[in-house]
């Protein structure tokens, strides 16, 4: 990866000059690398950044971040890492990577020792080259307990949760938990030549990789001993040279944009949160005010949260007004608070809309005082057949326009993940839906008649009452992000549906309910819409990747035509994105951290960072705060808030100033979609 870039050309040229990189991992404490989530889970990263959990492992990393499956020992006195849980989940394999994407033309090995032979598809232990992402290296592993073999996993699945595998070469080997392998990979060109003790075991030709980092692998427990990878003078020099004319070109890019500046910050004392605050004006001084929410996760941590501190605060760190007990470690989610900042009876004033205590809430935004309550639903089971309480605990709340006034007056609320409930703007229950609701729905006037039809789950609804088409019975997986519009650049052009449909991939649906297009890409978790690319005509779509394969990021045409893919941070990230330059060029952004984080271009360079100088990254909100149209990055953790804003002012006279989806209907799952304006 990039980011490590120093250590190997600083550090490991001064060991001989055919050298990329040693290691024999005695630098690392014993014990287990990375450490249990604890009372939250794993989820925490999908719109949290968090840089590890434990262990500073650069210039490693762990791809499958939400694993724990690395440790630290030594064995005679020699230190090796070792895998030490056993996956049957064909969807991954754990991993550890080093190296660089320019890396080509090398040889990679290290000493392995597999700890098991269970006779089985699922058993590998080995090395992994020409890495790209979680879900697209080589590898030359020992295999089934009783042999070895070359391979290439493929990026895109043909099945459902079936990894697709080439097997390029494979021999029958009888290898022995009781003792260490040397193994060796020759890389030149597409040539592969696979070697164990000196010996050359298999050989193979595939050009679809032909560079990228190196690392270890293995499915059940194993060890890892002396790490090396070398190339000769001439492939040194080459990738030496490459790095270094990305690295010229990246700061050229960097120079030529706004850098960030520090506009604000204030600290969050006891009452701070993660990615769980809302946007909006409260005091009704016309600008974005804060609510920050704890909450306390119940039953099994993700799904029956109640909120039980609200905290209103202006961009000036000033306190409008708090309610409820505070604990900094009820800070965190791994889902949705159902709560939201909106003028709902529409007299010019925000209200707090939110579900508390089994109740549906509507509070005086200026000043928390509740002003309409009403029961909430009887209780479905929710995703894991679970019912603890009787009545519905709330999950999300959207606002939704199906009575064709001026605003949306509507509200939907939705459980996890069997149905939703509409209520009216004097908390009147409506009706009722039973639906995959994955985790949060997406309104639109589709047909122009001053409604708003939505899509909830895998289906889209109208006022009806009724869906106009679904595909909740055929999707195994629930949807993440969800989008709709017509992103071609023609006005004639097609309104699609566009659905992260977490381990379905990435599905596209036509306005008639027609699936345009599925690719089993992974666990698609986040996407955003934006003008990434404004050299071509239309918009393009930014997703994401989570569980089993976190980091990948993906750049589509309205078509679902892949145009850029690349791994690019650990865990998630909403790819937000960021009017920054305000002249039509948009960038997503990946988090605050100064090495991992950045905004992102079209062609998935990291072309804005922010400075090192100590400030939060554990979670964003990109917002135009400061009034030129261009928008500014609040960052915070649980404990303060910092907002950059551009050092220089606009370098065109009339500034680009996109729509967006609204704040009021703000969620941690929400696609976010930035359109010209008409």
């Amino acid at each position: 990866m990039r980011r490590f870039l120093c250590f190997f050309f600083c550090a490991s040229l001064a060991v001989t000059a055919a050298d990329l990189f040693r290691e024999d991992f005695s630098k690392f404490p014993p014990g287990w690398l990375s450490t249990p989530i604890g009372l939250l889970n794993g989820a925490i990263q999908e719109y949290h950044y968090i840089a590890y959990r434990g262990t500073p492992t650069a210039p490693w990393r762990n791809p499958i971040a939400h694993e724990d499956a690395w440790l630290i020992s030594h064995e005679s006195g020699a230190p090796y890492i070792e895998q030490h849980t056993i996956v049957t989940d064909s969807r991954y394999h754990p991993l550890f990577i080093t190296g660089d994407e320019e890396w080509a033309n090398y040889t990679v090995e290290a000493r392995v020792r597999p700890l098991q032979k269970e006779d089985k598809a699922g058993n590998v232990a080995g090395i992994v080259f020409r890495y790209r992402t979680s879900r697209h290296y080589y590898h030359f592993a020992f295999v089934r307990g009783n042999a070895v073999e070359l391979a290439l996993r493929l990026p895109e699945d043909r099945e459902f949760r079936k990894s697709e595998w080439k097997v390029l070469a494979t021999k029958s080997f009888a290898y022995d938990t009781t003792r260490y392998y040397a193994l060796r990979v020759e890389n030149d060109g597409p040539n592969m030549r696979a070697f164990i003790d000196g010996q050359l075991i298999l050989e193979a030709s595939d050009n679809q990789i032909l560079k990228g980092e190196a690392g270890l692998t293995a499915t059940r427990p194993a060890r890892f001993m002396q790490f090396h990878v070398t190339a000769a003078d001439p492939a040194l020099q080459q990738i030496t040279g490459r790095i270094r004319t990305r690295e010229a070109e990246l700061s050229k890019l960097r120079a030529a944009n706004p850098q960030p500046k520090l506009w604000k910050k204030f600290d969050t004392p006891g009452w701070g949160a993660g990615r769980n605050v809302r946007f909006g004006d409260l005091d009704g001084d016309g600008r974005v005010d804060m609510l920050f929410a704890q909450n306390i996760p119940k039953v099994i941590g993700d799904a029956f949260d109640t909120i039980v501190g609200l905290t209103a605060v202006t961009l000036d760190g000033k306190i409008i007004w708090q309610q409820g007990r505070f604990n900094p470690a009820l800070g965190l989610v791994t889902n949705d608070d159902p709560f939201q900042i909106y003028d709902h009876d529409g007299d010019g004033k925000n209200e707090v809309i939110l579900v508390r205590d089994f109740q549906l809430q509507v509070l005086d935004g200026r000043t928390g005082e509740i002003r309409k309550r009403a029961p909430m639903p009887k209780a479905l089971p929710n995703n894991r057949d679970m019912l603890p309480y009787e009545f519905n605990s709330g999950d999300a709340i959207a606002f939704v326009n199906l009575s064709g006034g001026p605003h949306a007056k509507e509200i939907l609320l939705k459980d996890r993940y069997r149905g939703f409930w509409i209520y009216d703007a004097n908390l009147n229950f409506l009706w009722e839906g039973r639906a995959q609701t994955g985790h949060y729905p997406y309104p639109m006037d589709i047909d122009g008649d001053g409604r708003q039809e939505f899509v909830i789950g895998y289906g889209m609804w109208n006022h009806q009452r009724k869906p106009l088409w679904s595909f909740d019975e055929k999707m195994r997986d629930h949807p993440d992000a969800i989008s709709i519009g017509n992103f071609s650049g023609d006005p004639n052009g097609p309104i699609r549906t566009y659905i992260c449909g977490s381990d379905e991939g990435f599905v596209v649906i036509e306005r008639d309910g027609r699936i345009f297009k599925q690719l089993r890409i992974g666990h698609t978790q986040t996407q955003s819409v934006g003008r990434y690319v404004p050299e071509r005509k239309g918009l393009q779509l930014m997703i994401a990747n989570f569980w089993r394969n976190p980091g990948i990021v993906t750049l589509l045409d309205h078509n679902a035509n892949i145009l850029a893919q690349r791994e690019m941070t650990p865990g998630s990230t909403h790819l937000a994105p960021v009017n920054w330059r305000g002249d039509g060029q948009e960038f997503a952004l990946l988090s605050g951290n100064i090495r991992e984080g950045g905004m992102v271009d079209g062609q998935l360079r990291r072309v804005v960072m922010f400075p090192n100088d100590g400030h939060p990254d554990l979670a964003y909100h990109v917002a135009d705060v400061t009034g030129d149209a261009r928008d500014e990055i609040i960052l915070w953790d649980k404990k303060r808030v910092w907002i950059y804003t551009q050092y220089r002012p606009a370098q065109t006279q009339t500034v680009y100033k996109p729509r967006r989806n609204p704040d009021f209907n703000d969620s941690n799952y929400r696609a976010t979609v930035s359109l010209p304006q008409r």
